[in-house]
């Protein structure tokens, strides 16, 4: 159905026709992995004649487990970015419960690697290879999380997105050109957003209608190649509601009908692609989330045909490719967690990856799409250890 959307005639002319977008002394540890296992997908959920569920495609999974990844409850590797050529991104937690980050090459090469402080937490990787991500992701044997970015040579250059004194620094996106976009945290507890140029330079920003108080404020969730950033700000009343800032600064706010006005509830863009257009989400006024893309045709909400219909559960849109794919998540009636792609024309394949588990809060998570339509996300399987995946047409 499709959503008018606040103010669409400023969004129009916000969105950037770019190149296409994402799809984030260094220790090092060049590791050539076992062969990475693949695994043969099960048949599609659900009817594939069914009104908006196209049949799947013959696909192949190849998951991801870093050579230092914990197999124990808890543990292993989740990968959350890839690039035009498949490279990726992520992190894993050891056997001894510590976080690290990992570049996984297109050839199944890893390359394992920390930040100074430990605890690293890689986020987004660019079409160069460069990688943003997360300093101290469990601040237990350091002060605050840091923003860090690792040129495509390994090094490391660790920043403050406040500038400096800030309780945390979460980068969220780095495009082609080595801009980074995420939050920070200040002494009060507010997010602000920050937009970091490739040589370092800051702009701190904030969305006008933004809340003051502890864990409100503004956050950049991605960025593509002209600098449009899309993200959520949360309100005086932890409202979410959505913004789009250009590369000028222009800041706009808006909402889409059908989201809810209550705390916790409301719009939340996740993704921007090389045109401008965004996929994301809403919580509606009974806390069930429904996927939305907003693109030159207006504001278009949509469901997975298998997502449930209860308070917390629904759909989840999280990445847009520049051909208008959208990878995504949604939890089902029993709280298990599925992928899904959907297509430019509205055609929604719902997948899971092999040896998912299928309890409560197990299942499988899409986190971003290339150029190419290759998936990038992680599953937990049935002893609660999770595994990155490739999904590849």
């Amino acid at each position: 159905m499709s959503i008018p959307l606040r103010s669409f005639g400023l969004l129009a002319a916000l969105m950037l026709a770019s190149s296409s977008a994402n799809a984030a002394a260094p220790m090092m540890r060049p590791i050539v992995a076992p062969p990475q296992t693949m695994r043969t997908p099960p048949p599609a959920l659900g009817d594939p004649n069914a009104p908006g569920l196209s049949a799947a495609p013959a696909v192949q999974f190849t998951i991801i487990d870093a050579p230092g990844a914990g197999t124990a409850s808890g543990q292993g590797t989740i990968a959350t970015s890839l690039n035009s050529l498949s490279a990726v991104t992520g992190f894993y937690q050891d056997s001894s419960n510590n976080v690290h980050g990992f570049l996984r090459a297109p050839d199944g090469t890893f390359t394992e690697f920390d930040t100074k402080d430990g605890e690293t937490a890689a986020d987004s990787i660019n079409a160069h290879g460069a990688i943003a991500g997360i300093d101290c992701y469990y601040p237990i044997n350091c002060t605050a999380a840091q923003g860090f970015v690792r040129a495509p040579d390994g090094t490391i250059t660790t920043f403050d997105g406040g500038g400096g004194g800030s309780n945390g620094t979460y980068p969220r996106t780095i495009n082609d050109r080595g801009a980074i976009a995420g939050n920070y945290i200040d002494t009060s507890d507010v997010y602000h957003g920050f937009l970091r140029a490739k040589d370092g330079a800051l702009t701190q920003f904030d969305a006008s209608g933004a809340g003051t108080g502890a864990n409100q404020g503004t956050e950049p969730y991605d960025m593509n190649n002209e600098g449009t950033i899309v993200g959520p700000y949360v309100d005086a009343n932890n409202v979410n509601h959505g913004f789009i800032r250009a590369a000028d600064g222009t800041i706009l706010e808006f909402d889409v009908s059908g989201a809810g006005t209550g705390a916790g509830q409301g719009t939340i863009p996740n993704g921007v692609n090389a045109k401008g257009w965004i996929a994301g989400f809403y919580f509606d006024a009974s806390n069930v989330s429904h996927g939305l893309v907003v693109d030159s045709g207006g504001a278009t909400a949509f469901d997975a045909p298998d997502a449930g219909k209860g308070s917390g559960k629904g759909t989840f849109g999280i990445s847009m490719n520049a051909r208008g794919r959208i990878a995504g998540y949604y939890i089902d009636a029993s709280n298990v967690y599925h992928g899904f792609l959907r297509s430019k024309n509205g055609a929604i394949t719902e997948f899971d990856v092999p040896g998912a588990g299928t309890s409560a809060g197990f299942g499988t998570w899409s986190y971003a799409i290339n150029r190419s339509n290759v998936i990038v996300g992680f599953d937990v399987d049935n002893n609660d250890v999770q595994h990155g995946y490739l999904r590849t047409p």
